[in-house]
């Protein structure tokens, strides 16, 4: 279970956060190549790290648990939902979970 902390995120960061990982940004670095997506302090930087390794939060459902699934055949949104009950919930990961798809990352 991912212990993530996105709480600590305001509305607006989470928002950017979310639609920078649909576009396939994996990692603090990516994140800081985009001008609009500021990490403020230490506890922001945990949470963001958090962020960064969930694919799906109403299910916390973890990035890798999608890219082995996707590894594993998982070749569709509809798939993956059904081999990691990612996008499950409200279905707002299905940017992140596309993505994962198409560059198998």
């Amino acid at each position: 279970m991912l212990g993530v902390e996105i709480f600590t995120l305001d509305r607006n960061k989470y928002v950017q956060i979310r639609k920078a990982q649909a576009q396939g940004a994996r990692t603090i670095d990516e994140l800081k190549k985009i001008p609009d997506i500021v990490i403020e302090s230490e506890e922001e930087l945990k949470a963001v790290e958090d962020l960064l390794k969930n694919a799906c939060g109403c299910k916390n459902v973890s990035i890798e648990t999608v890219v082995e699934a996707v590894k594993n055949g998982a070749d569709t949104f509809e798939k993956v939902r059904e081999v990691t009950t990612a996008g499950a919930g409200c279905g707002r990961c299905k940017g992140i979970i596309s993505n994962i798809i198409e560059n198998k990352r």
